[in-house]
């Protein structure tokens, strides 16, 4: 509540003064003289004791007409909090190599798709799709905000659903054509990868340069320790064996990829980077959120007018009739 006229109030300074001359010492007066005590021990009734009534109700009644004039309103605060969101696109290498079991407890794209997992569930408001590739690329699921939906497809994804291959270039094409309708302050796609382009009819060099004239951000990720690493080698007579392996992670194209579009280039050398890694993307590319303050009033003035004026009233009805002073 608050007052719009808030100086009127002090006008109920008066209001004590005015008690006080009416009811002070030297007041009151005797309306009616008589000689004899004894014919007036009937007015000693409820009548006598109430002639003040009319007076007190003309001071409520006052009081009720300077808050009126001090306009009491009575509002509200509403808050609208619009969030805008991120479009993404994460893009998973699913070629044979990330098989690696150089990211503990299991391989490379086991680790990879436990941590995205972790990404998307951190992430509130934003559009997130989800494109694998390997020898190709094809869009595993669709810009979405059914977070549940998209982790259980991204659950399913393993090796085997595309033929073995690294098409680096067409996979941020599909990117790209799945931002390239998105009306989204930002649109982002984070392509973890083991190796370098060795498929498909586009090179990363020129899709980067696509996703520029799109405006869409690329975060490029190599997955895979330096040096050497295990690779699971299946054998008809022995079963599964691990064989070392020299990991190719082509780090100067990703490098030259996310810089042509302002984005940045991490190299993940266990689990645990990985994890930094997708936290500090989830930093950098943080959801707007805008806080609005709307207050609305009511101007309650008109109900302490009708008091003031229903005091007044029932003062003068009493001082008329059962109250009335003779002269």
């Amino acid at each position: 509540m608050r007052f719009a006229t808030w100086p009127f109030l002090l006008l109920a300074l008066l209001l004590p003064l005015l008690v006080w001359w009416r009811l002070g010492p030297k007041g009151g007066r005797t309306s009616l003289f008589y000689s004899r005590v004894p014919r007036t021990d009937g007015l000693k009734g409820g009548a006598a004791r109430l002639r003040s009534l009319p007076f007190f109700l003309f001071v409520a009644a006052l009081l009720m007409l300077v808050v009126a004039l001090a306009r009491p309103q009575f509002g509200f605060t509403r808050e609208v909090i619009r969030t805008e969101g991120i479009d993404i696109v994460l893009v998973l290498d699913t070629s044979g190599s990330m098989k690696a079991v150089d990211f503990k407890p299991k391989n490379r794209l086991h680790v990879a798709k436990k941590v995205g997992g972790e990404f998307i569930r951190s992430r509130k408001n934003d559009r997130i799709g989800l494109v694998i590739f390997s020898a190709k690329a094809f869009t595993q699921c669709p810009l979405t905000v059914e977070y549940g939906v998209l982790l259980d497809l991204l659950d399913r994804v393993d090796f085997g659903m595309i033929d073995d291959g690294t098409a680096i270039g067409m996979a941020i094409g599909t990117a790209v054509n799945r931002l390239r309708e998105s009306k989204s302050r930002s649109k982002v796609i984070i392509l973890l990868t083991d190796g370098r382009n060795n498929m498909g009819e586009v090179d990363p060099i020129t899709a980067a340069k696509l996703a520029e004239a799109m405006d869409v951000k690329i975060y490029c990720i190599g997955a895979g320790k330096k040096g050497e690493a295990l690779y699971p080698v299946e054998d008809g007579v022995f079963g599964t064996r691990y064989t070392k392996m020299a990991v190719d992670i082509d780090d100067e194209t990703l490098a030259e990829v996310a810089e042509i579009t302002g984005g940045r280039y991490f190299r993940a050398t266990d689990a645990l980077k990985l994890e930094q890694v997708y936290r500090e993307i989830s930093e950098m590319e943080t959801t707007v959120i805008e806080t609005n303050l709307y207050k609305q009033y009511s101007e309650e003035f008109p109900r302490f007018l009708l008091a003031g004026i229903l005091l007044i009233c029932a003062g003068v009805l009493l001082e008329c009739t059962r109250l009335r002073v003779f002269p």
